[in-house]
């Protein structure tokens, strides 16, 4: 069974007084333990994807599920759970707290969760991106791909269902990102996530189980390997 589940969906936004859509009718299932790619160029519709995977926007029409609930038919208190609980996110600039010690940015999503050990957890996740020894560091202390993969450890303190990386590599030379692309995909297999990364890197595109080709919105070409 699909872990996320996009069936035709669509979404408009008004500008200008003008309805844009964003996407048009995309169906798209991802599995735990699967990685996808999605490419294409900028506009055609992979954030959009991403937020509404990640129960930060919901679609117009159609319907995106997680484990088989609808995440329209949810209650802003149900969606807060939903991301807290099932929904990791790294994002290309990081988005760490420059005044927290990398451990501590670890810790903070458990915290605010409430969630005993929140210590233990970060260390434990600063060992699977192979940052053990580094907790007591700030961020600028780091190179880009170090403070990546904080990111990445924080993305996973909660041990979450479904893994969204909007052009993690985006701010990395090519073999710093090409590491981080493989961390990744260990983490995908090892924790069984169901992990979707917006990329325009074609290092991604040879290491993902599925390449998702978006083009205007719609889904232009499907290939699974």
């Amino acid at each position: 069974m699909a872990i996320l589940s996009l069936q035709n969906v669509s979404k408009e936004y008004t500008s200008d007084r003008q309805s844009v859509r964003a996407l048009d009718g995309v169906t798209l299932d991802v599995a735990g333990g699967e990685f996808v790619a999605l490419v294409g160029r900028s506009g055609c519709g992979k954030s959009t994807l991403l937020h509404l995977a990640g129960v930060m926007d919901f679609p117009t029409s159609g319907t995106v599920g997680i484990e088989g609930q609808p995440t329209s038919d949810l209650s802003d208190a149900q969606q807060t759970l939903l991301r807290r609980e099932k929904i990791g996110f790294v994002f290309q600039s990081f988005q760490l707290l420059h005044t927290l010690t990398v451990q501590e940015n670890v810790e903070l999503p458990l915290q605010l969760a409430g969630k005993a050990g929140a210590r233990e957890l970060a260390i434990e996740r600063l060992q699977w991106v192979e940052l053990d020894g580094l907790g007591a560091r700030y961020p600028l202390q780091l190179s880009g791909g170090q403070m990546q993969r904080v990111a990445i450890a924080r993305a996973l303190a909660h041990s979450p269902r479904i893994l969204l990386a909007d052009e993690p590599t985006g701010n990395l030379d090519t073999t710093t990102g090409g590491m981080i692309l493989e961390l990744l995909l260990r983490l995908t297999r090892e924790q069984k996530t169901a992990t979707i990364v917006a990329t325009h890197s074609l290092e991604a595109t040879s290491v993902c189980d599925t390449l998702v080709k978006l083009r205007d919105g719609r889904v232009e070409e499907v290939t699974r390997r």
